[in-house]
């Protein structure tokens, strides 16, 4: 019976079957590829501070949506809650209250729970690291630990160099942290072009680096090897250190997990952060880094501006972890979105216009939509709100006035009649606003 359901995830994985509820598998009817990726992006080569002060109230007013009852949240960036191991989860921090000293309510050590250090780094075996959990500092997601980096590396009036479009999120630390941003020409198959990065490192215009290297948030593309070799060199020979946003990387659709940066580092000048926030359980808040040189400075920053991590949750991750369960539900967990990535695709281009560009994730949960230049994503998330549909419009992902006919929609919700509903009404208010 095993050997049966493995089959048919793999089949649903690959877009062949899809599951109908209360009723089974049946083969699917496939729609043929239409359209192009994403374009190449073009940023202008100038570095932004405080850019487009609006996008704050922007924000919030989206976020709210994601969360009120009855919404259909394309806009939200994590897998459904049914798509993740609940009572597994539960059990393991059960397990974690009676584990831990007075049920948990002690400080952690600062560098983190020490079962979770020891997991985090068994399982970057995988990648052939050689990290020891001696290298690794815990903290409160993947946003604290990028936030951490960067108050280890930069200054205020410092650069950073980013990919284009790059997570909102992102942008907002940056600002937020008084940096500058450099936004990098980013193709939305390969990643940022790094000829261009080289003459920003050789004119001295570059004091750190930020990347998604897997399954970059918005565009899913994952940079070849030998452009993250090439890129770990770059780091080396200007001595830049290179901050590398992990969350995606066991997101993956193909076979093997992809080589994260810190794979090639030598000199340790790569900080490689992770997190289980997009794979596990978003709101346990558990992350890490490995800072590589940087171990002291940023292990004192933390114990000064951000104080112990909980450690309850870090020991209930690390029960999880300490057995085949966390691949077991990876392997489920990447099937489905890879399935879900199809579906949604295919959904688009049934009910988008001709056109429309759609990209080619090879891992995560989110899509970039390039539609015609006259709509404005922006207007129509506007528009979308009385159907209660929220989707994130592409000019949050940039500091320069780009991406105005773009949006990010994520798979992470299952694919189903509610799902096909709102893409289809999607796709019919922008025929309705190219009619006009």
């Amino acid at each position: 019976m095993n050997t049966v359901q493995q089959a048919y995830y793999c089949l649903e994985a690959e877009g062949l079957v899809e599951v109908r509820p209360q009723s089974g598998y049946y083969v699917r009817t496939l729609v043929e590829r239409m359209g192009d990726v994403p374009r190449r992006s073009a940023p202008q080569a100038i570095v932004h501070q405080n850019r487009l002060p609006d996008q704050e109230p922007i924000l919030l007013r989206l976020m709210r949506q994601q969360r009120e009852p009855g919404w259909l949240p394309f806009s939200l960036s994590v897998p459904a809650p049914s798509l993740l191991p609940v009572d597994k989860l539960m059990k393991s921090f059960q397990q974690a209250q009676r584990e831990l000293p007075h049920g948990g309510i002690e400080y952690e050590q600062m560098a983190g729970n020490a079962d979770l250090r020891r997991q985090v780094a068994r399982y970057a075996l995988f990648w052939g690291s050689r990290l020891t959990d001696e290298e690794i500092i815990t903290t409160e997601g993947c946003t604290a630990a990028l936030t951490l980096c960067l108050k280890t590396i930069t200054r205020p009036g410092d650069t950073v160099a980013v990919e284009s479009p790059i997570y909102f999120g992102i942008l907002q630390t940056l600002r937020s942290l008084g940096l500058k941003v450099l936004e990098l020409p980013t193709d939305p198959l390969t990643g940022v072009d790094l000829d261009v990065l080289e003459e920003h490192l050789l004119a001295g215009e570059v004091q750190a680096c930020l990347l998604v290297p897997n399954f970059s948030n918005p565009l899913g593309f994952c940079m070849p090897n030998a452009h993250k070799k090439r890129l770990v060199q770059l780091m080396e020979t200007y001595q830049i250190p290179l901050i590398e946003d992990d969350l995606y990387g066991d997101l993956h659709f193909a076979p093997d997990r992809p080589l994260p940066c810190k794979a090639f580092d030598r000199q340790g000048l790569v900080l490689w952060c992770g997190s289980v926030s997009k794979t596990l359980a978003p709101g346990y808040r558990v992350g890490w880094v490995a800072p590589g040189r940087y171990y002291d400075e940023l292990l004192q920053i933390k114990r000064y501006q951000a104080g112990f991590s909980p450690g309850i949750t870090q020991q209930a991750i690390a029960n999880f972890l300490a057995n085949d369960r966390y691949e077991l539900h990876l392997r489920r967990l990447r099937q489905r979105l890879k399935s879900n990535c199809q579906r949604y695709q295919q959904s688009i281009r049934a009910h988008f216009p001709s056109g429309t560009r759609i990209s080619e994730p090879q891992g995560g949960f989110t899509l970039w939509v390039e539609v015609d230049v006259r709509i404005n994503t922006l207007e129509l998330a506007d528009q979308l709100a009385p159907h209660k549909i929220s989707i994130m419009p592409g000019s949050l992902f940039s500091l320069q006035a780009q991406y105005t006919n773009c949006m990010r929609l994520s798979y992470g919700l299952p694919f189903d009649e509610r799902v096909a509903w709102g893409l289809q009404t999607i796709g019919q208010l922008i025929h309705q606003q190219l009619a006009v």
